[in-house]
């Protein structure tokens, strides 16, 4: 078999057994890996509770990693959020996804639960459990430094031991599994870490192929202003965002109230650069680079980071953005949903956190002490227990990133169509309303974009699939990756049947939230957005939206997806025709 081992490797830590199956053929040709097959590996297990022993944890790459291929270097991480009970993907990059096809193994699946912490260390000979009573407690890089002989690791700190609902898994490259608290799953199964080494090499169906693929990549990237322009990602990372969203006054501040923040210049991209002196970084093997580490080596906050610790907690200090992200990442924490629920909870007492009081509010969200233990929770269970759940600035349960809705009406309607909650990441349509690529549309026009916004969802999923980094598509297009795709395994894949296939995942997941009780109700933006203006300025409107159209374009995403006004399906037997 090319491309893919056609292995899973499962995990039992209740009896503390392991053994290897082979994957069927069918699956990964119609899944390919990521987040594809670990959500078609999730049917039989979807109705269940995150926390329930029996609900797996699933890490899965994808054909193209352990290869040359740009940018795919990624798994995926697959399960039910215990923040949002949607289910659950969310991407990683870096050396552990390639040591993990390296020991052999496509698709990691873990169930049960330990009697007492442990460690799971993989090989491509051995798969052992060991204690891990000493690390329990540890934050990351104390974690990683114990266990790096081993391999690369992957690990949870403080706040999935103690099921902080927005727990990250953290890779020892200074990646993250983050959003949607795969962390906490990983917690309640009490698994501190787990360790993978090999190097065993998939190969490769057409050399000759896969090097034209290749090559036709990096052109396309290398001519990309997005990703190797003067300003581009590649130069600055994420954080070049930052001047762009007060420019076009979309930048949440403030819990949302406001969407400029006059002081957001301490935390742009160029004054990074120059304040902590950064330095290239990125997922292994990545020709982007698009991370930047500090002199000291640690990893430097990205936009979402920058904008929610900055604007959204109305915090200018530089420093103190720096320090809240390098707590998070020690403590495992997701930045987005831990600055956003700060974000909450100073708008509901009349103030919000200072730059002084953010870290401690960061080590009592991990370790569930005092408000902390009410902050673990996520704004909107907060917002709902404190008498405000209209001050939760989230969908479905997940917090919405630094894009205000009210000045990209594609994006408004993107965070309320996601599977997994408010994300930017399905769909991204900041890529055409913002960045203007492939092509520019109006961003304060919701026509056109509930077919805009399907296409980009069963495209990103087929992406998440392959698996592959969302910025290679600032340059490439699916053309090239199937081209490529098609080089690795042998099998025929063209842009459109990619993109057949990631509307059967994205379809699935949503059968899956629907059978778990999400309806129509659930793909709604808080109210904020339709009644209150933004920061309005520079010749630019921030109207609120409006809330005819909303829906409108909503139903229209409904009629294209196939789905009844209720955002659901009437065919019950949905899954029986599948794959």
């Amino acid at each position: 078999m090319n491309g893919w081992h056609g292995t899973i490797l499962k995990v039992d830590l209740t009896t503390g057994t392991s053994h290897r199956e082979e994957i069927p053929r069918l699956l990964l040709e119609e899944y390919l890996g990521g987040r594809g097959l670990g959500v078609r590996l999730m049917r039989g297990y979807y109705h269940r509770d995150p926390f329930d022993p029996a609900m797996p944890l699933i890490f899965a790459v994808g054909p193209l990693c352990g290869t040359p291929a740009p940018t795919a270097a990624r798994l995926s991480v697959v399960s039910r959020s215990p923040l949002t009970g949607t289910i659950y993907d969310c991407s990683a990059g870096g050396r552990f996804a390639w040591r993990l096809k390296a020991s052999g193994v496509d698709v990691l699946f873990i169930t049960g639960r330990s009697p007492c912490p442990v460690i799971l260390t993989i090989t491509a000979d051995t798969v052992e459990i060991l204690p891990a009573v000493q690390l329990w407690g540890c934050d990351i890089p104390t974690t990683v430094a114990a266990l790096k002989e081993r391999g690369s690791v992957a690990a949870i700190g403080p706040a999935g031991e103690n099921g902080v609902l927005f727990a990250n898994i953290m890779m020892g490259e200074g990646n993250s599994v983050g959003r949607g608290g795969m962390g906490a799953v990983m917690g309640s199964k009490n698994l501190k870490a787990v360790t993978v080494n090999g190097d065993l090499k998939p190969t490769i169906s057409d050399p000759a192929l896969f090097d034209t693929a290749r090559q036709d990549i990096m052109r396309l990237f290398k001519a990309s202003p997005v990703i190797f322009g003067p300003l581009g990602i590649a130069e600055f990372g994420t954080p070049v965002l930052v001047d762009l969203m007060a420019q076009r006054r979309m930048a949440p501040t403030e819990n949302f109230r406001k969407t400029f923040f006059e002081d957001s210049g301490n935390y742009s991209a160029p004054t990074i650069k120059e304040a902590c002196e950064a330095k290239k970084d990125g997922c292994y093997g990545c020709p982007i680079q698009c991370k930047k580490s500090s002199k000291l080596g640690k990893p430097l906050p990205e936009y979402e980071t920058v904008s929610h610790f900055g604007a959204l907690n109305n915090v200018k200090e530089l420093h103190s953005i720096i320090s809240s992200n390098d707590l998070c990442n020690e403590l495992g924490m997701d930045t987005i949903t831990a600055a956003a629920t700060l974000s909450a909870w100073g708008e509901i007492k009349g103030a919000f956190p200072t730059a002084g009081e953010i870290p401690g509010l960061l080590n009592d969200m991990a370790l569930r002490r005092g408000d902390g233990e009410l902050l673990a929770l996520g704004s909107r269970r907060l917002s709902e227990d404190l008498g405000r759940p209209e001050l939760s600035m989230s969908v479905k349960s997940l917090e919405l990133p630094a894009y205000d809705p009210r000045g990209a009406y594609g994006m408004a309607l993107a965070y309320c169509t996601s599977n997994r909650g408010g994300c930017h990441l399905r769909a991204y349509p900041i890529s055409h309303e913002i960045l203007r690529k492939p092509v520019p549309t109006d961003r304060f026009s919701f026509s056109g974009k509930a077919r805009i916004i399907s296409i980009a969802e069963d495209t990103n999923a087929a992406v998440d699939s392959i698996v592959a980094c969302k910025f290679a598509f600032f340059g490439a297009s699916l053309e090239e990756y199937a081209e490529l795709l098609t080089a690795v395994t042998g099998v025929h894949y063209s842009p459109q049947r990619l993109k057949e296939i990631g509307r059967r995942i994205v379809l699935t997941e949503r059968y899956y939230n629907c059978a778990n009780g999400f309806s129509r109700s659930d793909d709604m933006l808080p109210e904020r957005f339709f009644t209150e203006s933004g920061s309005s300025g520079d010749g630019i409107d921030i109207h609120p939206l409006d809330r005819i159209r909303f829906e409108e374009e909503l139903e229209k995403y409904y009629r294209i997806r196939g789905l009844n006004m209720n955002g659901c399906f009437d065919d019950a037997t949905f899954l029986d025709g599948q794959p």
